[in-house]
């Protein structure tokens, strides 16, 4: 039988090579990566899988081929045995050794070495300035665990962390460097947002970077270093669970949506990244939860790979056995947080 590799259909459609022979590299997402600069979809050369940590899309040779062409995945190897030839297995890349990463570990240490880690950080004038322009309270921000990236000290802050009894391994974000030693992911600046379960347990860390070069929003990770941990595209739940939900897409827009108008939300990372949904929501209606109302951003109608999330979407709401509907919104405003922020400011000066 044929046998591919993801650098083959790589070449075949055009897309970048990996750089310097690197065995993982970024490209831009077709899905959710729209200026030039942005590099959100990972192809991973050894393992032939592609994931973008931004929307959760992912899959391997033939999906990929699937993705940039449109053609139904079914079809894809038909065409890959035409355009590439048959007959003969093709040769194996060189291999490449892996990292060895640590597992996921339980939600409860992870809970507590984060918390554990915000409490050693600050929040920078600018971040706290950026996070009140949108619509939050001192108090709020503080509240919610807001923090901006450690740039420098990150071995001393592991060690640190682990002088207090904290465990490291299995939490993504930290992993160990080559002289044997724990220290923590070094990511562009930016604001830390803790994303948390129904019982305001942290279960990871989302980023928003200051700069847009690699995308604004992503999720903590150590994936690929030595007794590093990829991370996961978890839920994150906003106000106690209440018999109306709204649903979103981030953690920082659940919590700005939230404060403005006291409505229980909860946010998904984006309509293609719904690992996490039915699990979550499924707990929710044993809590009381009886309907809910998506409110994603309104440029979705016009992004193909996005409206394929969407019928996820309905399939998981189907299954859950929940009434739900969708909140519209002036399409001008982006995002339901927008709407209402800058609505409440236009009624103030209009007073």
């Amino acid at each position: 039988m044929e046998t591919y590799r993801i650098s083959d259909v790589v070449g075949l459609l055009g897309l970048p090579p990996a750089p310097n022979g690197k065995a993982s590299y970024y490209i831009p997402c077709p899905c959710c990566d729209h200026g030039k600069k942005e590099r959100h979809l990972n192809i991973n050369l050894q393992k032939d899988v592609f994931r973008c940590p931004r929307c959760g899309i992912s899959g391997g040779i033939f999906d990929l081929y699937s993705l940039f062409t449109n053609t139904p995945r079914d079809s894809v190897r038909a065409i890959l045995a035409e355009r590439l030839g048959g007959g003969e297995t093709r040769r194996s890349a060189p291999s490449i050794p892996e990292a060895q990463e640590c597992p996921l570990t339980d939600i409860n240490t992870r809970h507590e070495t984060y918390t554990a880690l915000l409490k050693l950080l600050s929040l920078a004038p600018d971040h706290r300035d950026n996070l009140l322009s949108r619509g939050l309270t001192d108090d709020e921000i503080t509240a919610y665990g807001y923090k901006s990236t450690p740039v420098v000290g990150l071995t001393a802050l592991a060690k640190q962390l682990q002088n207090e009894g904290h465990y490291l391994a299995g939490v993504p974000g930290f992993f160990r460097t080559k002289d044997g030693n724990w220290t923590f992911i070094c990511e562009s600046r930016g604001i830390l947002i803790p994303a948390r379960d129904m019982n305001g347990r942290v279960q990871g860390l989302q980023i928003r970077r200051d700069s847009s070069v690699k995308g604004k929003f992503r999720w903590i990770s150590s994936v690929g270093k030595d007794d590093g941990c990829p991370s996961e595209c978890w839920t994150h739940l906003r106000g106690p669970v209440s018999p109306s939900l709204i649903l979103t897409e981030g953690p920082m827009k659940a919590d700005i949506i939230y404060s403005l108008s006291g409505l229980t939300t909860l946010a998904v990372p984006g309509v293609n990244s719904l690992n996490h949904l039915e699990e979550s929501l499924l707990s929710m209606k044993d809590r009381g939860l009886c309907e809910i109302y998506t409110a994603f951003d309104m440029d979705y109608m016009a992004n193909y790979h996005v409206q394929q999330g969407y019928a996820n979407l309905y399939g998981i709401l189907d299954r859950v056995g929940l009434p739900y509907g969708t909140y519209l919104w002036d399409p001008r405003y982006k995002g339901l947080d927008d709407y209402i922020w800058l609505s409440l400011m236009q009624s103030h000066r209009n007073l």
